[in-house]
């Protein structure tokens, strides 16, 4: 989660659901995560993982998006994520067309999986929870950027900031809208 946004890390999940626990995640009505209310997000992530046989985040930092592209970087986070797990999957369902490298572990890719996998949208809930979560803790940290509204995206109030502001030690220099001349805060 959070491929497009301007500031923080990118954030995967791995979840590993029990074949007993589905029709009650279908009972629930997964769907994309960037289709549910945040409130709903919640909730949904809360009985995600007291359903799951194990489940666990990977990121990859600014530094590594900057330095690697956001799509390497994510699918580091995505092997991160799979590589913490405790039970060993047999499979990796991959949200997307491109298999994560060197990850010894089966893998299947599926383009808009989070609308056609409840485990690929399982772990998107999950991944974005966790991520907008961490961006309200720094929104305190860093007050003008408006990220308790925006969750690190390019809000208009956000550029406004970067521009006003220059970009902090969490923003994604290697984005454009980061890449702004002058001093940046720390």
């Amino acid at each position: 989660m959070g491929r497009g946004a301007l500031f923080g890390p990118v954030v995967s999940a791995a979840v590993i659901l029990p074949q007993e626990a589905l029709p009650q995640l279908v009972s629930f009505q997964i769907n994309d995560s960037k289709k549910l209310s945040a409130a709903r997000r919640k909730k949904l992530a809360q009985e995600i993982v007291n359903l799951a046989v194990d489940w666990q985040i990977g990121y990859a930092s600014v530094a590594e998006i900057d330095r690697l592209n956001i799509l390497q970087a994510t699918l580091l986070a995505m092997k991160r994520a799979v590589l913490k797990l405790q039970v060993q999957p047999d499979i990796c369902w991959i949200d997307g067309n491109q298999r994560v490298p060197d990850l010894l572990v089966p893998q299947e890719t599926l383009v808009k999986g989070d609308s056609r996998s409840l485990a690929i949208a399982s772990a998107s809930i999950i991944a974005k929870v966790w991520r907008d979560d961490l961006i309200m803790r720094l929104a305190a940290k860093y007050p003008m950027y408006d990220l308790q509204h925006n969750k690190g995206y390019g809000s208009q109030k956000h550029l406004q900031a970067l521009l006003q502001y220059g970009p902090s030690r969490l923003h994604r220099q290697s984005f454009r809208p980061c890449q702004i001349q002058g001093m940046g805060n720390g």
